[in-house]
């Protein structure tokens, strides 16, 4: 894999407190024969690792299980192509290719799912900060007693065979860098480490473990523990939301549980359960 890579700028360094990821020591870390990553490639600066991936894969030049790292995106996305943005080296912001060939392409719409599962057990092991899941996509940590977002999830096709997943989480970002007050990184949340290179072998190793079970279980979100680990690690059930949809609907309702298609269900206030796929969720009381 040959990622497009930017010069090495005089800027690498200017935060000495934001050291550059080390690609060797990741490489040694997380390739290994018969394990999912096949390989690692860290670029200082791109426009988004996702499209970089896409393309990657859609020339030939990008197996199962490469893994492409960013020090700094500048035209990061997220859902509905918003932009996310950050100071380099800052946090990390990587994608993934998945082929999972021997799952039926109707259980595809869990793997941004799975990748929030993997992603809050990571860094709660390496990081010691509880990260709630907040449905469909988005990783929310607490600050002074106040949720925010501290990083996101998007999922794409390339192709017919295969998913690239994207994954960005703020590390270090200080309150005058956030984008937004909603926003937040690990370091705000009392993270006991933001090194990164620790913290980024901690959350793919989780990926390659739920990525692994879940194919075992031919993508079965039940089987493979997947729907009630999810759930359990989902600050949206049990709070009452606003489900705001294509076409400028939307549906208020309490979130009562993850269907066996990974779509949230509300009950509305009729007594009708109406299951979600997809939408921004506004979160209208506290849990």
């Amino acid at each position: 894999m040959t990622p497009r890579d930017a010069s090495d700028d005089s800027s690498r360094w200017s935060d000495l407190e934001r050291p550059p990821l080390n690609p060797g020591a990741l490489r040694r870390g997380l390739v290994r024969a018969g394990g999912l990553w096949t390989g690692m490639d860290v670029v200082q600066r791109t426009g988004s690792t996702n499209s970089d991936l896409v393309a990657l894969a859609a020339a030939g030049k990008a197996d199962e299980g490469a893994v492409l790292v960013a020090e700094e995106q500048t035209s990061g996305r997220g859902r509905l192509d918003r932009q996310w943005t950050a100071p380099a080296r800052s946090g990390l912001f990587f994608s993934v290719l998945l082929k999972p060939s021997d799952v039926p392409v109707a259980r595809w719409g869990w793997l941004p799912l799975l990748t929030g599962v993997a992603v809050a057990t990571g860094l709660s092991r390496s990081a010691g900060v509880d990260t709630a899941l907040k449905w469909p996509n988005d990783l929310l940590v607490t600050v002074d007693g106040e949720e925010r977002k501290a990083g996101g999830i998007l999922a794409e096709r390339a192709g017919d065979d295969a998913v690239i997943v994207g994954v960005g989480i703020n590390v270090t970002l200080r309150e005058d860098e956030l984008p937004v007050p909603q926003a937040a990184s690990l370091a705000l949340a009392g993270a006991v480490t933001t090194d990164r290179d620790p913290l980024l072998r901690a959350v793919l190793r989780s990926l390659e473990h739920w990525y692994d079970k879940w194919r075992a279980a031919g993508g079965d979100p039940a089987a493979s523990g997947l729907q009630e680990t999810y759930a359990a690690g989902c600050s949206t059930l049990g709070r009452l939301v606003r489900a705001e949809l294509p076409g400028d609907r939307s549906i208020t309702g309490e979130a009562v549980a993850i269907d066996g298609d990974g779509r949230l269900v509300l009950a509305t206030e009729d007594g009708v359960q109406e299951p979600v796929g997809a939408g921004d969720i506004v979160h209208l009381r506290p849990a």
